[in-house]
């Protein structure tokens, strides 16, 4: 958990995580907490130009996107999806899927993102919580994934040629025997295809989202699709 990672610039990731960001907990997450951008952070302020001087990658990692918290909040109230199972969470960011999914009793959970400020966050956050995550910033897509029995992903659909990528990639785990559950809060190139597994609401900023609260589908890739109204609804959260 102490290890530090240098990102763009040369910069320590870990100092900037701390340094950018202030400890908040997620609407849909009261029990995990995490370093996020917020009114009172440097990050909440940042323009492309603040961020191009000091080398850093637009901060997926220091948001709690819809997707990613409605998935977190499924695993924690569906503790057998990942209990005594080895987790990857994919493009994880700042780490809250998996960190609950160590919550929930996973065997192991890895966590990888090839934002070296998302793995340094990832790590702070599960020290944080008082979890253990073992962090990278491997490329995972189109290799095969092993030692995984689960794999989670949390709002990732949201750019068209990444989207087509991690869906082919998915599909190609999925038919391995991992299973590959996904968050989405409705974004433009999520797959028509995977089975709805629940349905619940988000709330969410109206400065990150346009609105102030996401319905989050919780999405199960290479399974059958569900019929509509079959789906487990976990709302009310």
């Amino acid at each position: 958990m102490s290890e530090r990672t240098v990102g763009p610039a040369g910069a320590d990731c870990d100092a900037f995580v701390v340094e950018s960001t202030a400890i908040d907990r997620p609407p849909a997450l009261p029990e995990i907490a995490l370093h996020l951008a917020s009114e009172v952070t440097p990050l909440w302020y940042a323009t492309e130009r603040w961020l191009a001087e000091r080398g850093v990658p637009p901060p997926f990692w220091a948001f709690a996107w819809a997707g990613g918290q409605g998935l977190a909040r499924y695993v924690i109230d569906r503790p057998e999806v990942v209990r005594g199972k080895r987790v990857l969470d994919f493009a994880c960011g700042g780490g809250c899927v998996a960190i609950a999914a160590a919550i929930a009793g996973a065997a192991r959970v890895r966590a990888v993102d090839i934002d070296p400020l998302a793995v340094a966050a990832c790590r702070r956050n599960a020290a944080l919580n008082g979890v253990r995550v073992d962090v990278s910033g491997e490329d995972l897509v189109g290799l095969p994934v092993e030692g995984v029995d689960v794999l989670l992903a949390g709002d990732i659909w949201y750019e068209r040629p990444a989207a087509d990528r991690f869906a082919a990639w998915l599909r190609e785990v999925a038919a391995s025997g991992v299973r590959v559950i996904v968050g989405d809060p409705g974004r433009a190139y999520v797959p028509t295809d995977l089975a709805v597994l629940a349905v619940l609401p988000v709330a969410t900023s109206i400065d990150l989202e346009g609105c102030e609260e996401r319905e989050v589908r919780v999405l199960e890739v290479g399974a059958r699709a569900a019929t509509p109204g079959s789906a487990a609804s976990i709302a009310g959260r």
